[in-house]
Parts: structure tokens; C-alpha cells; sequence
């Protein structure tokens, strides 16, 4: 019904940039909160970004002045740029929305909360 497919991981080098993406598929009406999360091996999963359906964004300390977080409402997406990577942003970075409108059939409305897609893996070497 409602999918969060994430594309864009990989391994670069310390410095380096990556572009991550996170489409939503389905018959989707509306879109909430859009947000990154990051888990490394043998930590807990942590946020990283946030975005707004109005577009107000929020970022965890640790990558402030670095990622960038941003949204294409017409094409149901959110994007991370992450520049200057460094070895400590190693992590399987997951998309999450925290509610979702949809049609589950025609004329009818469903909704769902809390969606995550499955992940795509991101390493930085030194």
C-alpha cells in the first residue's frame, strides 16, 4: 500500500559527499513529517534530520553545518546531502514519515503512522 524506498548509499572517503533520497510510493494524499535516521553497528538508532510537510528542518548537533535535508512534495520525496563525511557517519541511514494519508481504495481514505523504509547503508572511510 504505502512503501519508503531509500537510494543513494555507498563508501566514500572522509570528505567526501553523498546524496541520499527517500521516494514514497502508493496513492498517497499527504505527506507529514519527513525525517533521516542513522543506526551504526552496536548503537542505537539515532535522528538525524527532520523536514516539515512547510518545510522547517532540524538536524542533530553532530551533523549541523554538514547535511542538508530537503523535500520535493510533487514527487512525494525527501533528499539528505552530506558533505564532509566523516568516518563516524558509518550507518545504515533509514527514511521515516510519522503519518501518511492514502487511499486504500477508491473514495476511501486510510492513514498510517510511523513508516520507515528498509535502509541503505553508508561508509566512510578514512
Amino acid at each position: 500500500q504505502v512503501q519508503l524506498v531509500e537510494s543513494g548509499g555507498g563508501s566514500v572517503q572522509a570528505g567526501g559527499s553523498l546524496r541520499l533520497s527517500c521516494a514514497a510510493s502508493g496513492s498517497i494524499l499527504n505527506i507529514n513529517t519527513m525525517a533521516w535516521y542513522r543506526q551504526a553497528p552496536g548503537k542505537q538508532r539515532e535522528l538525524v534530520a527532520t523536514i516539515t510537510a512547510g518545510g522547517n528542518t532540524n538536524y542533530a548537533d553532530s551533523v549541523k553545518g554538514r547535511f542538508t535535508i530537503s523535500r520535493d512534495n510533487a514527487k512525494k520525496s525527501a533528499y539528505l546531502q552530506m558533505n564532509s563525511l566523516k568516518p563516524e557517519d558509518t550507518a545504515v541511514y533509514y527514511c521515516n514519515v510519522d503519518w501518511i494519508l492514502f487511499r486504500a481504495q477508491p473514495q476511501v481514505p486510510d492513514q498510517v503512522y510511523d513508516v520507515w523504509g528498509q535502509g541503505t547503508q553508508v561508509t566512510v572511510s578514512s
